[in-house]
């Protein structure tokens, strides 16, 4: 069936349960399950024959309005808290995943430049993290100890202080979204190369094996937040600033709310990172085969819930093409 065909014959059905989204709470259970029916029956035949199709994007967006909807009634349920974290919030993931990997990109780039900053000079870091850390870190490696920075306070003032410090600026990221893209840059560049830098200059002293099991500990939570954080700013510019083909308001209202979903789901890492940071990076005594795992797991994580999850609930499979025609059109534009 040709495109247009399919939404000339459905397109009255949606403008009907779009004027039903505001009074879904009036609705009983058997018309809210016969709208989601519809909807992602709609849905699953787009995504099938109209894959990069705006009407795809239009039924998905309208999917997860409904699904919201039905699943308002019970949202103070275990239930309900359990689906906004295992369907809505990987959804939202898969919609922004345009400038979730703009952001991975900048940054990713950023640690590269980080990386041969300071191999092509050795003082870079001192620039970038200061004198005085990389005199105190010197120290450290030639005690035998080069993580030693990470036992030097109380853990519980190290939790509280780190964890409050990365939010903070994370959401100060975030907000950055709203104006322009290039507070946004700026966050990932910088924290990309100060992490490039700091990772090499570890290497460069003969204890980069030693620095990545104890620094990856809580790094991979952290990092990964971070670029999260990145992308969810940039879906806050995004729907003001190309709004496509809807008004530049509803746009904009669209994208705030993934942006602050995003937000909502690294906020919980930035604790946990932060825990890991202030109570178990310190001990580097520990067996090589505990802090491996501690940060294998944590890598697994993340790959699963913010790619291989969202790829599942939007109905796809993962393959090279997913990510080849992902590539192509962040180009293109």
């Amino acid at each position: 069936m040709k495109e247009a065909v399919f939404v000339k014959r459905n397109e009255e059905k949606w403008k009907l349960i779009e004027k039903n989204l505001g009074k879904m709470d009036k609705l009983a259970v058997d018309e809210l399950a016969d709208l989601y029916t519809e909807v992602t029956s709609d849905l699953s035949f787009a995504q099938s024959h109209y894959p990069e199709s705006r009407i795809t994007e239009y039924l998905n967006n309208l999917a997860a309005k409904v699904h919201t909807g039905v699943y308002g009634k019970r949202k103070e349920t275990a239930r309900g808290f359990l689906s906004f974290w295992t369907e809505t919030m990987p959804r939202t993931v898969w919609e922004s995943r345009k400038a979730l990997l703009v952001s991975l990109s900048v940054f990713v780039l950023s640690v590269l430049i980080g990386v041969l900053s300071e191999l092509n000079d050795p003082t870079f870091s001192s620039q970038v993290l200061g004198p005085g850390y990389v005199e105190m870190t010197l120290e450290n490696i030639a005690k035998g100890k080069p993580t030693d920075v990470y036992d030097s306070g109380k853990e519980l003032d190290m939790f509280l202080g780190i964890t409050i410090n990365n939010v903070r600026v994370a959401f100060n990221c975030f907000m950055c979204g709203i104006f322009t893209f290039f507070g946004t840059g700026y966050f990932l560049l910088k924290n990309g190369v100060m992490l490039g830098s700091f990772q090499t200059f570890f290497f460069t002293h003969g204890v980069g094996i030693e620095s990545m099991l104890a620094i990856w500990i809580h790094g991979t939570l952290e990092i990964s937040s971070v670029v999260i954080a990145g992308g969810a700013s940039i879906e806050l510019g995004r729907g003001w600033l190309l709004p496509g083909t809807y008004s530049r308001k509803k746009s904009f209202v669209n994208s705030a709310l993934r942006g602050v979903r995003l937000m909502i789901s690294v906020t919980p890492l930035f604790v946990i990172a932060g825990f890991l940071e202030g109570f178990v990076t310190r001990h580097a005594e520990w067996p090589n085969v505990v802090r491996l795992f501690i940060i294998l797991a944590s890598l697994a994580f993340i790959i699963y819930y913010y790619v291989v999850l969202p790829v599942k609930v939007s109905g796809r499979k993962i393959d090279a093409s997913m990510f080849k025609n992902l590539f192509s059109k962040i180009w293109r534009r």
